[in-house]
Parts: structure tokens; sequence; C-alpha cells
């Protein structure tokens, strides 16, 4: 959808003009799965798919927000009244949720409020960042209208603490920041304890290979509890190796470290987040060496941890890696928090139409939802489109 449709749609709603339109992609995360919490390493590249936002300031505290894409009406709610946490899980507390949190780190001009309309192309539950696109399009309208002292980083921190603490949902910082930080032609490099970033070039069309995602359109929501525990039990890993994060825990003691684990649950947790770790550097070398092929069994490698470690997985993801793997593609894994969403395959360029083919078919086979598939390439972050 334009921006210009997104304004047209802002002037019907409330009778005056947006101050401008800004957009913020979605994200695949192509390696570093649950490790972001852990002070670990992630790999995300910005989807083509975005949240648009068209806005402009008020001065009466009041903040009306409206999304194309829902059938509800305006939510108006005064700035003074957002109280954490909502609990509520609608999508506008997503973005009432950034105003609070720009308020509570300081930035008082955003308690005047403002007018919100929204539209995204990102699918939601789909596990590629809906949410965060959401939080991070209006987060950065209001830095730049209020021309408020905030970096990239910075910004992806405050739309995390809206996600964190007013929404309710525990996400690490990977998602925001992917969102916020990303560049066209790359994948990000993130290292989620001190928010050092490498964007390192992912040129996949000049190598003849597509990164294609499979939507499983199984629904998934990480504020129901299952996202939390795995959260809780990593903490306890980490407590009961006496360190702060499990990224303290050095991969070379691996088997030691888990011999003194006797909690079964969190020994698969541990195990997860030290081999994932593991697995976006040999991602990062492949990379560096020029040999994009080769991240591919490390992906499916990732959706194995995933599957049987983390017990995150469902049987529709588990079919389209299996079925994209078995049609010839170099490597499949799911993609973002799991019970449910998506799948990323790494497979020739030439070949798409024919994986298409085959994951469509197994799903029918076994009695599935026709999946969404589509390739993507690596986009620009967030930006002003009008």
């Amino acid at each position: 959808m334009s921006p210009e449709h997104v304004i047209a749609e802002f002037r019907e709603l409330y009778g005056t003009e947006p101050e401008g339109v800004w957009a913020a992609p979605g994200r695949v995360n192509l390696i570093g799965e649950y490790t972001d919490f852990n002070d670990g390493f992630v790999m995300p590249l910005a989807l083509p798919h975005t949240a648009q936002a068209a806005v402009a300031r008020r001065t009466d505290g009041v903040l009306r927000l409206h999304s194309g894409d829902s059938e509800e009406g305006v939510t108006e709610i005064h700035v003074d009244d957002l109280k954490p946490p909502s609990c509520d899980g609608s999508w506008w507390t997503y973005l009432a949720g950034v105003v609070w949190a720009l308020c509570e780190a300081g930035h008082e001009e955003a308690a005047g409020g403002a007018d919100v309309h929204l539209r995204s192309t990102v699918p939601t539950g789909a596990g590629l960042s809906s949410s965060a696109a959401l939080e991070v399009s209006l987060g950065l309208a209001l830095t730049e209208l209020h021309q408020l002292p905030l970096s990239r980083p910075e910004l992806a921190l405050i739309c995390q603490r809206a996600e964190n603490a007013f929404v309710g949902v525990p996400c690490g910082i990977m998602d925001q920041t992917a969102s916020a930080c990303c560049e066209a032609g790359h994948a990000l490099h993130l290292d989620t304890r001190d928010l050092t970033r490498r964007q390192v070039p992912f040129d996949l069309a000049a190598q003849g290979l597509a990164l294609v995602v499979v939507d499983t359109r199984v629904k998934h929501a990480l504020g129901d509890g299952a996202y939390a525990e795995r959260r809780a039990g990593c903490e306890e890993g980490a407590r009961l190796l006496g360190v702060t994060h499990l990224r303290d825990v050095p991969y070379g003691q691996l088997d030691a470290k888990l011999a003194e684990l006797d909690d079964e649950r969190v020994r698969r947790y541990v195990r997860h987040v030290l081999t994932d770790n593991h697995r976006v550097e040999q991602v990062i070398a492949h990379l560096d060496a020029g040999d994009t092929r080769a991240i591919g069994p490390v992906l499916t490698e990732g959706h194995t941890s995933l599957r049987d470690d983390l017990r995150i997985s469902c049987p529709e993801l588990d079919l389209a890696v299996e079925a994209a793997n078995a049609a010839g593609a170099y490597g499949a894994r799911m993609t973002g928090g799991g019970f449910g969403g998506s799948a990323i395959v790494l497979v020739e360029e030439s070949a798409v139409a024919d994986l298409t083919r085959a994951v469509e078919a197994a799903f029918e086979a076994a009695g599935h939802r026709s999946p969404r598939v589509f390739p993507v390439t690596p986009a620009a972050g967030a930006r002003r489109l009008s």
C-alpha cells in the first residue's frame, strides 16, 4: 500500500492531514533463536513487508489509534491513563506502550498525544515480528516529530520496554533492533549484550540463491506463557551454572556444564542456547568466506535444536522443514518465537517454484491448511516515507 493511500485514509478518518508517514519492517531471523535475552548473538534481516504509520501530533494528551487492517474503530485513550501492564493483547496496546515508554524515559513531549492511522503488510502471528514493526513505526515517527535525541538502538530499547512492561511480553531486543537498524542487502549480526552491530552482506541473488519464507498460517501468541517459561528456564540454568547470562558459558565447556544440571528441562534449554550462539558464529564464518550455501546445514541443525531441546516447533513447521529439504533445499528452520509461525528455506533461485509446489503438496497430503510461501530479500529498516 502506498503512503499516499495511507494519508488519504488518515484524512478521511480524522478530518485533518498527517504530518508524515513512517514505515518499519518485520523481520526473519536467519539464525540465533531465544539467544537475545541470554545476552547472546542473533542475525536477523528486515523484510520488505512493513507497518506504515500516518501520524499527527496533538497537544491535549489524547491518543487516538486506528488500524485499517482491523475491524475495530478508533481507540481513544488519554496518555495519563496509560497504565502497565495492559494484558489486553490488542494491536493498539503495542502503540500505546510506545507512548508510555517514551514518557517513562523522560521524553515528555510524547505526553501531548497523537492521531495515528496504521496499515501493515507484515503477516500477524507468523513469527515475523509484526508487533515490533508497529512499535518502531510509531516510535520513529514520534522521535522525528518531537526531535527526540534517540539513536536507532535507543529507539529499539524504548520499543522493547513497551512490549515487555506495557504489553507484558518478555521479548528480547532482537526484533525491535532489526526493525530499526537493518540495512537493505544485509543481515544484521547483533551482539545483544552491548548492542554492537555489524551489517553482513547477504546478496543472495548475486549467487543464484533465494531465501523463502513458509508461513504455516498456524497462529502463535507469545503472551500465552510458553515463551516466558522458557526464558525463566534459561535464567534458572544461568543461576545454577553461576553466571549472569548463558552467554558467559563457553561453547567449549558445553558437555561439562550440561553435566552439572540435574533438571532435564533446564539442561535442554541451556544446550539450545549455547549451540545456537555457536551456530551464529558458524554462519558468520561461512558468509565471510563467501560460501553462503554452507549455511544451509547449520539452519537445519538449528531447527532440530528448536524442535528437540527448546520444544517450540509444531507439526506444520517440522513438515515445512522436512519437505523443503527433501525437495533439494540447502537447509531450513523455523524462525521466530515458535508454536506456529514461519520457517525459512535456503534454496537455489531457479528451484523456488518446484520447492513451493513440493511444500504445498506435503501440506495438502497431511491435511494441513495451505501455507503461504514467498521469497524475501533483505530490506531496509525503519524510515520516513512521506
